[in-house]
């Protein structure tokens, strides 16, 4: 029988931790995260990491398994996954990858382009720059070199801007021009799950989320890695917003409605991404109970 990979997807805050709780334990698999975030172990709040409870309930792989302090990106994720996958196929036929982090789910079941090596001191010298002039450097030269990637890609995600500058910087090239696309063969059939609210629920759970994370203690779990604000595991929503109301720039309060502002901004771009997909499986979380959604899922894991 041909091994299944199942992955449940969908924007930040609609819901995939339950469904994939019980989908799993349905199915007798253990989760792959493909949060890019939650690998690491000091940032559980703001990236919603799955809790002791939850992971006892089901076993979680690339969960705080990393430190922020560690270089970590989509190319690793890829061949970390791939043999993880490889042990796991080895004992079951279905095993359930969920997250939201769209280059990291592309990574294992499509494989990235293969990129030219950038020298050490130059990327070196372009996180000094980055550190001593902000995002609008990097903005602004990609912008300059390769402005049709500048337009597909999330302006504030420095990681991604950096890594495009090295290659434009390093080749003489566009950045964009070694981007192919091309699927990669595996070895396991991959079924998509995408799951949807409507707008106005879903920006209201996102809102709501926010403010519950703000009660559990992001604001000191920012404040315990503020130290470290430079590093690019920490340009994420929740963080660089409350740093800012940590340097005086911004209220707490005024920080508080941009993670809101930014995390539905996030999940717009999500949801662009996930619809040109279509391999894509979609279910609406008001529309139908969790139990026909897991009925209808499995049904499609089962097909041969």
């Amino acid at each position: 029988m041909q091994k299944t990979l199942l992955v449940l997807t969908g924007p930040t805050g609609v819901g995939k931790t339950e469904l994939s709780l019980r989908l799993a334990e349905h199915l007798g698999t253990p989760i792959l995260n493909a949060d890019s975030r939650q690998i690491y172990r000091e940032i559980p709040i703001g990236t919603a990491a799955p809790t002791a409870e939850e992971q006892a309930r089901v076993q979680h792989y690339f969960v705080g398994t990393r430190s922020i302090t560690d270089d970590y990106n989509a190319g690793q994720y890829e061949r970390d996954a791939l043999a993880l996958l490889d042990q796991l196929f080895a004992q079951r036929d279905s095993v359930l990858m969920v997250g939201g982090s769209m280059m990291y789910i592309d990574a294992v079941c499509r494989g990235l382009d293969e990129m030219p090596n950038v020298p050490t001191e130059l990327r070196q010298q372009l996180k000094n720059r980055y550190r001593s002039e902000g995002l609008a450097y990097l903005q602004s030269e990609v912008q300059r070199l390769d402005p049709d990637y500048y337009g597909q890609v999330d302006q504030q995600n420095p990681q991604r801007l950096l890594h495009a500058l090295e290659v434009c910087l390093a080749t003489g090239h566009p950045y964009s021009s070694f981007r192919k696309g091309v699927t990669r063969q595996r070895p396991f059939r991959v079924i998509k799950i995408g799951l949807t609210r409507p707008r106005d629920i879903l920006y209201a759970r996102i809102n709501q989320r926010v403010v519950q994370m703000m009660q559990d203690g992001l604001r000191d779990e920012a404040l315990a890695v503020y130290p470290l604000r430079h590093l690019n595991s920490l340009q994420t929503v929740g963080y660089r917003e409350l740093f800012r109301a940590f340097e005086g720039e911004w209220t707490e309060d005024t920080a508080i409605q941009m993670i809101q502002q930014n995390s539905r901004h996030y999940a717009k771009r999500q949801l662009t991404w996930y619809r040109a997909d279509s391999d894509m499986h979609w279910f609406d979380l008001e529309a139908e109970p969790i139990d026909a959604i897991l009925k209808q899922i499995t049904a499609l894991a089962d097909e041969k």
